[in-house]
């Protein structure tokens, strides 16, 4: 059995495929045609053969047969063709019968392994695109406009709504272009529809947000009444919104209806959405059986928060209590789809875990969920105030409801919110009680609400000048809550109002460093300093409120009182200026104004503001009396007639004013005007002493004959007087010093030191003398 097995020889072990190119070349026959020998052979006869040389060896003597395991040697043919199997120029010619996978290690030799071809070297260039050929404009044009309308996206998202709109007429200038270019060179089929579709639907999202309504609208039309757009009759939504911003209800509801019916009922979200627009656009008309059926749809197909909402709103428009109550409870079971509180606990201390978690605490998406939990309470604590006054027999039982409903729901922690939202509505209602004994019932509840309702008590005994009791509570608000700004703020009121400031500016800062935000501490602190004559501290408080409640008509007063304090009336001016237009109508700032131009000298500004003043509370005894004052400066006595009159109408028993109006005719000429005058205020007041004066100069000057009458009259009031003034004095020096002091009879009156010099002024007119016929 050995006799078959060939070794390989030892001089070649490397090769292993070498013996399989050796073969007998009697066997080849392939290139016998090309073989001259052989040809030469077959048309000769065998005699004429020529003689056999010593290099060309008979096949029939030396020629061994050889096999696939034979010898490397190779002999010549006996014609002197070259063996089949014979090597050629170092090369053996491959057997294909033979060698399947075409390699040998002969034909390698000399040749470094180049699998890739890189021996070739670097390919040739690209051909130069020719950039003057029409499809080559057209390409760079298309692409311009796709970059005008992303530039224009752009712009939108950041607010830059002019420059959005010029990129977006730019892309549609450009895009035309592009369109008749094409058109010239290729057949209309190879339009870019979707290119003209984007760019239109991009100028007339942008033409609404500039509120070019009749040019979206426009723009609009063109694509939908495009048959070659698909699906662009959704975009009768967009119309239908448009008409809803311009109030035209019934154009919205029917552009509505329209894009409803184009949208297949697989887009089921789609569908909802319309329907919801299509609901409160009917809210909007006063169809509410209407929208009512729209969110009953909604409510039944894919529950929202939106369309509970808006379905309550309608039963309550319509007043049908039981489907308010069953809309509310539709409201309730509406799942918000968050995840519980809980997954961003810790369980452990592993240190990955902790990682991850804070990683994704405040993240996107649990903002996100923040977000719509805020608004979903939102949405239940206004629908249950907006329908427990009607649902049931009374406010107090429907809010009972309400909370139980609550209570029995995935929101439990807002029951308490309830409670705390009916003890306000209790205070709206003034029924003081009702709110302190519902506020009473959840000082056994947790710490937050225990602080929230200890904050509302306090505030409430704060308001009925019960401090202790306010304190109290304070006290147990802040115990409950240390962090609780309100409760801070409250107990700094308590201790502001028994006059320790520097203890109350102390619990004011304990409140803003728990809530920067806390503009009630922040303004008290004002306050605090300014009691404190602080006055730098103070206008910083106020500079950094007026920051925050940039309209605030209070902290502009302060402002300005502040800067007034400094004894700079040039900036509390300017304070008060801004402060008059953002509440026009304020009489106190208008009369601050006049007096500070009155303190300044320009007597005409402080008239204006003075003037105004009055025009907007005719009420004001010291706006009545400068402007009294300013006409009889001016010489003009009788406009000041008017406003001495208006003031004895408000102030009946004070006789200055009287007795100013009577000066005032006196000082114009109209003497009888006056005496009639002074005669009234006598039989009013008969005796002042001042009103006597008068009535005995005047008919001095007149020549009346009552003269002596009123003389006797005043010799002996001012006796009385006299002998008045001795006693007190005599019991004033009897008493040791104990001072008592009496306002005087009916008629007089205390004046003051303006009223006083004004009287004087007009006494010391001169009044010529004048006949008068009896």
């Amino acid at each position: 059995m050995m006799q078959n097995v060939h070794l390989a020889p030892e001089t070649d072990e490397d090769d292993l495929y070498s013996g399989y190119n050796d073969y007998n070349p009697t066997y080849d026959t392939e290139e016998l045609e090309n073989d001259t020998a052989f040809q030469q052979a077959v048309r000769t006869s065998h005699g004429r053969r020529p003689p056999i040389t010593a290099k060309i060896p008979s096949t029939a003597v030396t020629r061994p047969v050889a096999t696939g395991y034979g010898s490397k040697t190779s002999l010549a043919s006996s014609m002197g063709r070259p063996m089949t199997g014979a090597l050629q120029d170092g090369v053996a010619r491959p057997m294909t019968a033979v060698r399947a996978a075409g390699f040998t290690k002969a034909a390698l030799r000399g040749s470094a392994f180049d699998p890739l071809g890189q021996s070739r070297g670097p390919a040739p260039p690209l051909e130069a695109k020719n950039e003057d050929s029409p499809e080559e404009k057209i390409r760079q044009l298309e692409k311009k406009v796709n970059e005008l309308v992303e530039e224009s996206c752009v712009a939108n998202g950041c607010g830059d709504l002019k420059l959005a709109l010029e990129k977006a007429k730019d892309a549609g200038r450009k895009e035309r272009v592009l369109v008749r270019q094409r058109e010239q060179v290729t057949t209309p089929e190879n339009i870019n529809l979707d290119l003209t579709y984007s760019v239109l639907f991009n100028l007339a999202s942008q033409y609404s947000a500039n509120e070019m309504y009749a040019e979206a609208l426009n723009t609009y039309q063109v694509i939908v009444k495009n048959k070659m757009f698909s699906n662009a009759g959704r975009l009768k939504v967009n119309m239908g919104n448009i008409y809803l911003k311009q109030r035209n209800y019934s154009k919205a509801i029917k552009f509505y209806r329209m894009a409803l019916d184009q949208i297949p009922s697989v887009h089921k979200e789609m569908r909802i959405k319309i329907m919801q627009n299509i609901g409160v656009t009917f809210i909007k008309t006063g169809q509410y059986s209407d929208a009512i059926n729209s969110f009953e749809h909604i409510m039944s197909m894919a529950p929202n928060l939106k369309a509970g909402f808006n379905l309550i709103l309608s039963y309550f428009a319509v007043g049908d209590q039981e489907k308010m109550k069953k809309a509310f409870q539709k409201l309730i079971a509406v799942p918000l789809e968050i995840d519980e509180d809980d997954k961003y606990i810790s369980p452990n201390d592993d240190p990955h875990t902790n990682l991850v978690i804070e990683a994704i605490k405040n993240d996107h998406l649990r903002q996100m969920e923040r977000e719509r939990k805020a608004m979903a309470e939102k949405y239940i604590m206004t629908a249950a105030k907006l329908i427990a006054p009607v649902i049931e027999t009374s406010f107090a039982v429907g809010y009972d409801w309400c909370v139980e409903v609550v209570k029995a729901s995935q929101y439990v922690e807002l029951a308490n919110d309830l409670e705390i939202n009916k003890a306000i509505t209790y205070l709206r209602q003034k029924d003081f009680n009702q709110a302190v004994e519902t506020l009473k019932m959840f000082e056994k509840k947790d710490s937050r609400v225990k602080s929230a309702a200890a904050t509302n008590l306090s505030f409430l005994y704060y308001l009925e000048n019960e401090f202790a009791q306010a304190s109290s509570y304070a006290d147990l608000a802040v115990n409950s809550d240390r962090y609780n700004p309100s409760a801070l703020t409250n107990k700094g009121n308590t201790v502001f109002a028994n006059g320790d400031y520097e203890k109350a500016a102390e619990f004011y800062k304990e409140a803003l460093r728990n809530d920067s935000s806390c503009t009630e501490a922040l303004y008290n602190i004002g306050l605090t300093y300014k009691k404190l004559n602080r006055l730098d501290e103070a206008l910083d408080c106020f500079l950094k409120l007026h920051a925050i409640l940039r309209n605030s008509a209070q902290v502009l007063y302060q402002i300005a009182h502040v800067y007034e304090l400094m004894e700079d009336p040039n900036q509390a001016i300017e304070w008060l200026m801004q402060l008059i237009s953002v509440v026009p109508t304020d009489s106190r700032a208008l009369s601050k104004l006049g007096e500070l131009y009155d303190s300044e000298g320009d007597k005409s500004q402080a008239f204006q503001y003075y003037y105004e003043s009055y025009r907007y509370f005719p009420s004001n005894i010291e706006v009545i009396e400068w402007l009294g004052a300013y006409y009889i400066d001016t010489q003009f006595c009788e406009k000041a007639i008017q406003y001495f009159e208006r003031a004895s109408l408000i102030q009946p028993t004070q006789v200055k004013w009287q007795l100013m109006v009577a000066s005032c005719f006196r000082r114009s000429g109209n003497y009888q005007k006056a005496l009639d005058t002074y005669k009234d205020i006598h039989r009013k007041f008969p005796e002042n002493v001042e009103c006597l004066r008068f009535l005995v100069r005047l008919c001095t000057d007149i020549g009346l004959k009552e003269v002596q009458e009123y003389a006797t009259k005043l010799k002996r009031l001012e006796k009385m007087k006299e002998i008045r003034e001795q006693r007190i004095k005599s019991g004033r020096d009897g008493s040791g010093g104990s001072r008592s002091k009496r306002e005087g009879s009916a008629g007089s009156v205390r004046w003051t030191e303006y009223s006083r010099k004004l009287l004087q002024t007009v006494a010391r007119t001169v009044v010529p003398v004048v006949k008068v016929n009896d």
